[in-house]
């Protein structure tokens, strides 16, 4: 539309067109893309258990348990500091600088605390003298964004879930599950950190099943007699 545009402008600067055509024509809006999330029986089986109890195992765990449980971006989760009182694994809560420099506390789930408090106790296996990150990798020190991600997509591997995962995708699983037991928008949108409600709303056209129980019940032409 733009080269349109300028074209039009050039011909009736120069060959005498009276009006540019294209001037009034939006162009379509590109269709809206709906996030990525794992099922629920997806994510069960990419957090259950395995034999290997490495810290590095461990930590992984740790990782992906917190992500899930709380909506977690990444970078938000390698922020996180040992002992800097936001993550707070007694009380089930962690309090992170998302987006925009904004702050707010999410609940921490029983199978994520559980996992933090194991990580917790090997961590002084692979960290660092020193070291204040609460995640850390093999050199000991705070661990990369890629790191987390090749961990993921090697767990994923392992645990035998298909697709490409990202570390998002977690959070965009938390979202949609927790939309879908509680149907209720603004708690998901408070636990995630959007500005805006209408960002939360890309989750809702996740849920079609939901939908279609409560056209079920509500429609009159839908009901059983």
């Amino acid at each position: 539309m733009s080269a349109w545009r300028g074209l039009y402008r050039w011909l009736a600067r120069h060959q005498g067109f009276r009006a540019n055509p294209v001037e009034g024509v939006r162009a379509p809006k590109p269709a809206r893309r709906l996030p990525k999330a794992l099922s629920v029986e997806q994510m069960q089986r990419l957090l259950e258990p395995g034999p290997d109890d490495a810290p590095a195992v461990t930590r992984d765990r740790a990782m992906f348990e917190l992500m899930y449980s709380s909506g977690l971006r990444l970078a938000e989760l390698v922020s996180l500091d040992l002992g800097d009182g936001r993550l707070d694994i007694k009380q089930g809560e962690v309090t992170v600088t998302g987006k925009g420099s904004k702050t707010r506390t999410v609940p921490v789930g029983t199978r994520a605390r559980q996992a933090l408090a194991a990580w917790v106790g090997v961590r002084a296996q692979l960290a660092a003298p020193e070291e204040q990150a609460l995640f850390v990798g093999a050199r000991g020190r705070r661990i990369a964004p890629g790191i987390v991600e090749r961990q993921l997509r090697a767990l994923a591997a392992r645990q035998g879930v298909q697709g490409r995962l990202h570390p998002h995708m977690l959070r965009h699983s938390f979202a949609t599950h927790v939309l879908q037991s509680s149907q209720d928008l603004r708690a998901v949108q408070e636990m995630l950190g959007h500005a805006s409600i209408s960002t939360t709303q890309v989750y809702t056209h996740l849920d079609y099943q939901a939908l279609a129980r409560v056209y079920d019940a509500a429609h009159p032409r839908a009901r059983k007699k």
